[in-house]
């Protein structure tokens, strides 16, 4: 028989890849969601500005839920949660097929059920990389590779999703699309239930501060929890720092990917399929690098590496837009910039990790990605106006400055010192509770 400690960590590891199935699957399904949705309108008879609004309506939420939702993260369970939100989305999206075969769908009811179906997905991604550091510890992985992985089973999730969402849709319409799309929210929910251990609460001071105070004397309530989460993120100074700079990357991506892009390929490479050569490019090389990185994470210097790669992952390649580079050239540099890209989520998420309290990880990671992602939603505009204003070769030169200029900033030192790496994540909680 195994000893107690190897059977241990082998269901930790059981639990680890169940987690991380899970999260693919979940992510596959959002993908297929947002290809799905705009053919359905379409397929109606809307306009371009109905499949506008459509997307609005399905971005809003990302913001929404991740700011409100965290709290009920912390409050409710991290693996609880993830179920809940899992059922419940799928649920939402069930709704969307089952009305338009029967009663029927009009746009308003649609817009209803894409926000209501969104607003439990950053919850949920949330409640499942909260629970990382506990099985990644008890499984006796580095939490860089863990992190690492997670972010590939994302990015792995999209190349799948977006293929077999332009399949379904084409062979067997929009309908039947988000059929399949309800199914692997069930799907992603039953292997959570199944195999996902739940964490133990260490200690009656952790179970406290679980059900949602900060310290023993304060009371517990739901907006004292998004209070407490809003002043860690804003009193931590690198915390701060993330936020401000994944908002202007955000921001900028979104304008090349939902506009520039779409319309440079239109414009000066022939159309849609240089644009679908660029983005699985951009994928696939992502996945590579990501892959690669965990195994030399813990040897690198995180400050360094993620100012350079994400230097890398978004200016240069800005630029051969802005001068009109050959397709050739395009593809080549966009696979650097992927490769370079495979290493920013997996530092980040370390760092956050570490850094917050096991028992304000759901609200402050909420609050995080909400902040991460307010600009999001105005990226695509913004870039829409900066090329019918200035043109795509100026735009483009704008982001490439921009970008350069900001992805940087860690270099400056001051607090991205902080970034580099901490004793353990279980270490970090006992020193914020000492203070």
């Amino acid at each position: 028989m195994l000893p107690t400690a190897s059977r241990e960590r082998r269901r930790a590891f059981g639990s680890l890849s169940a987690l991380l199935t899970a999260h693919a699957i979940s992510q596959t399904g959002n993908v297929v969601t947002t290809f799905a949705i705009p053919f359905y309108v379409l397929g109606l008879g809307g306009s371009g500005v109905e499949v506008g609004i459509a997307a609005f309506f399905s971005t809003v939420p990302i913001v929404v839920g991740g700011a409100l939702g965290g709290v009920v993260v912390d409050r409710v369970g991290h693996r609880r949660a993830a179920i809940v939100a899992d059922v419940i989305s799928g649920a939402t999206v069930l709704a969307i097929p089952v009305l338009a075969l029967t009663v029927g769908l009009p746009f308003w009811a649609l817009l209803v059920l894409v926000f209501a179906g969104g607003l439990l997905d950053t919850p949920g991604q949330t409640a499942r990389r909260v629970m990382l550091p506990r099985l990644t510890e008890r499984a006796g992985i580095r939490l860089e590779r863990s992190v690492g992985l997670l972010d590939g089973s994302e990015r792995l999730a999209r190349m799948i999703g977006a293929t077999a969402a332009g399949l379904l849709v084409a062979l067997m319409g929009p309908i039947a699309a988000l059929f399949v799309n309800a199914a692997t929210f069930a799907i992603s929910a039953l292997l959570t239930w199944l195999f996902v251990a739940a964490a133990p609460v260490a200690t009656a001071a952790d179970a406290h501060s679980l059900a949602g105070a900060n310290r023993p004397d304060e009371p517990s309530g739901y907006w004292r929890d998004l209070a407490a989460g809003l002043r860690f993120v804003i009193r931590d100074p690198l915390m701060r720092l993330i936020v401000g700079l994944v908002l202007i990357t955000n921001l900028m991506d979104a304008a090349r990917g939902s506009t520039l892009l779409p319309l440079y390929a239109n414009d000066r490479l022939g159309g849609a399929a240089a644009l679908g050569l660029l983005v699985a490019v951009m994928g696939g090389c992502a996945l590579l690098g990501n892959i690669a990185f965990g195994f030399v994470a813990h040897r690198v210097g995180r400050r360094v590496t993620l100012a350079v790669c994400f230097t890398i992952a978004g200016g240069p390649s800005s630029a051969a837009f802005a001068l009109g580079a050959p397709l050739p050239v395009l593809v080549a540099i966009t696979a650097l910039a992927g490769l370079a890209a495979g290493s920013i989520n997996p530092i980040l998420g370390t760092v956050e990790l570490e850094r917050v309290p096991e028992h304000m990880r759901g609200r402050v990671f909420g609050l995080v990605n909400a902040g991460a992602w307010a600009g999001v939603p105005f990226g695509a505009l913004l870039g829409g106006i900066a090329a019918d204003t200035i043109g795509l070769n100026w735009a483009f030169g704008i982001i490439a400055i921009a970008y350069t200029a900001v992805t940087l900033t860690p270099l400056l030192g001051g607090s991205w010192r902080q970034m580099e790496r901490r004793p353990s994540p279980s270490a970090r909680v006992d020193d914020h509770h000492s203070g």
